[in-house]
């Protein structure tokens, strides 16, 4: 018997050993929340009923699992839960999600922006915001300059990007009265926190908003260089805000803007300070560009662009093209060499004249390429010089080969999702770990995509503490042909844990829809299972750019009936060999 085999074997008694007790998995008994309801997962034994308040839960497993859900009053809810002679009584708190309202004449609790320190450029509009009682006189006093605030009636609350997974991706108006205004001011300098002025039937009170605002010297340049391998470029200063294209390490750009620990860069992203190092005795980062070349590479073909500044760069893909952005750049381009090539069938570029900044300048390339599937790419920079690498298909073995051996010539990474005592995962009614179920699934799958010839890498291949950033790098490193992470899903407190049932798949990178979306459609079809849908998702396991990368959610931990189906056996060996038959097609589909 293998290793496999044998720690497989250990995983699956452990996984049917059943509590017959009265057991809640989920929430613990002192749990806080902002939703407006919750759900329970326990289980206990199906002989006997068991009640909530004195109501029996109707809806269970075969196996005595449960997953009612309950709605919640602000503040505390009691929930007693009895089985025989058994009793559990959890105590569920639900905080408020909306901002604080103001008790008499005050501003709501911390409703005054900027909350945070921020810079910005002479000229740039400077906005705030509070929340006060209804038809009160706002205005904000900041460097000598009074700014009237003006009531807004349509301030609507976004739900977060969470309630896409539940279909609840509705907006609610906001709680309270919101008041809004903006300032330009052109003289550098700190201007100090701004004082918030409140008038209301004839009584006024002031306060200073956190933050503190600074007007950046048009003619004394900061510039940041980033010192990590991929400086996370958002949209915005926080990490509420989506992500762009990574910034290469050595990237410099001039900093047109703070905001707590954040930087805004010249060409519109913000990145954290921390992943940085400015210096202030620096010209703005420009260069310009003439030449470019290619090769080919072992597996890859990679283009030099030979520059006098690492400048920001942005990459958007297509079907069959790549597209390259270099900010801060101008062109003095004649000549590019690109031979014939297995990959790119031609490479357009034209020089972007931009009108957000002064005399910017941007050049961008178009590689339309021979195939409609990408397989993954990189940015690096080598002193001033960026390499692009775009990576060729695969190269498998023969037809003779392959029809024994399908995937002979194939590196695929398999990670199992979570994997130790500090990230269980997802939580069954039983307390049985995501974790586990993951590994075991991870080696048959291992074992299946082995005896159709490929080299499988695996993130773990037992308990390991691996945080998420490890396992990207793991990719990175072992540059597969295919990268796979396997988990199993739960739900916000607001999901239904009882109807919620499928298998799942996240994609991020356009070279990973296909892959996501054939894998999710072929899964669902040949294992007669529910679908829950197929995601966008900004997951740290989704976001490599060196192969495609899915992450599949193989089902519902949570969900007591299909819980069952996810801990059968059987149903593990032949969920893996229909997934490995998938990969399979989906390659041939490439060929």
């Amino acid at each position: 018997m293998s290793q496999n085999n044998e720690d497989n074997n250990q995983l699956k008694e452990d996984s049917e050993s059943t509590q017959k007790d009265l057991f809640i998995a989920y929430p613990s008994a002192n749990h806080k929340t902002t939703s407006d309801r919750i759900f329970f997962i326990g289980t206990a034994s199906p002989e006997a009923e068991v009640t909530v308040n004195g109501k029996p839960i109707n809806e269970r497993s075969k196996s005595g699992h449960f997953a009612p859900s309950f709605p919640l009053q602000i503040g505390e809810n009691i929930f007693t839960f009895r089985h025989q002679n058994e009793e559990i009584i959890l105590k569920i708190t639900r905080n408020s999600n909306q901002p604080a309202l103001p008790v008499g004449i005050a501003f709501g609790q911390d409703s005054l922006t900027p909350a945070k320190d921020i810079s910005r450029m002479p000229g740039e509009l400077i906005c705030f915001q509070a929340i006060a009682p209804p038809n009160a006189n706002i205005s904000v006093l900041l460097a000598a300059q009074t700014i009237p605030l003006i009531s807004q009636s349509q301030v609507v609350n976004l739900p977060g990007n969470l309630a896409v997974l539940t279909g609840d991706n509705q907006p609610v108006p906001s709680v309270g009265e919101y008041y809004q205004g903006c300032a330009k001011a052109e003289t550098p300098g700190e201007l100090g926190q701004p004082e918030f002025k409140l008038t209301i039937r004839g009584k006024t009170v002031t306060q200073k908003a956190p933050g503190k605002v600074t007007i950046l010297s048009p003619t004394t340049f900061e510039v940041a260089e980033v010192t990590v391998e991929e400086g996370v470029a958002r949209t915005g200063p926080s990490t509420t805000y989506s992500r762009l294209t990574p910034l290469p390490k050595g990237t410099k750009a001039l900093i047109t803007g703070r905001e707590g620990n954040y930087l805004r860069l010249d060409y519109g992203g913000w990145i954290k300070a921390d992943e940085t190092k400015i210096s202030t005795d620096a010209a703005p980062p420009r260069s310009v560009i003439r030449s470019a070349i290619s090769r080919q590479v072992q597996g890859a073909t990679e283009i030099k662009f030979p520059l006098q500044v690492p400048v920001p760069v942005t990459v958007e893909q297509g079907d069959n093209y790549l597209t390259l952005t270099l900010h801060n750049t101008t062109a003095q381009t004649d000549t590019i060499r690109l031979d014939d090539d297995p990959l790119i069938e031609r490479l357009d570029w034209h020089p972007i004249l931009t009108s957000t900044v002064e005399n910017e300048q941007a050049v961008r390339y178009k590689f339309y390429l021979k195939i409609d599937r990408q397989w993954g790419y990189k940015l690096k920079y080598d002193g001033t010089t960026l390499l692009l690498t775009l990576r060729h298909p695969p190269a498998l073995k023969s037809r003779i080969i392959s029809r024994y051996k399908p995937l002979t010539g194939m590196n695929i990474l398999i990670d199992a999702g979570h994997g130790s005592e500090n990230d269980l995962g997802a939580t069954s009614p039983t307390g049985y770990p995501e974790k586990n179920v993951t590994l075991i699934v991870s080696k048959l799958l291992q074992d299946e995509l082995i005896n159709r010839g490929a080299r499988v890498y695996m993130t773990r291949k037992a308990e390991e503490d691996l945080y998420p950033k490890d396992r990207v790098e793991m990719i990175n490193q072992q540059v597969p042909d295919l990268a796979l992470s396997v988990h199993y899903n739960a739900l916000p407190d607001y999901g239904d844990a009882l109807k919620t049932q499928g298998i799942g798949t996240f994609w991020y990178h356009p070279q990973a829809h296909s892959l996501a979306v054939f894998l999710h459609n072929y899964l669902v079809e040949k294992l007669d299972r529910p679908s829950y849908g197929v995601f966008w998702n900004n997951l740290a396991l989704t976001r490599p750019a060196i192969a495609p990368s899915v992450l599949l959610e193989l089902g519902f931990m949570i969900n007591p009936y299909e819980f069952e189906w996810i801990m059968n056996s059987q149903e593990q060996k032949k969920l893996a060999k229909v997934l490995a038959d998938g990969i399979v097609e989906w390659v041939k589909s490439s060929e």
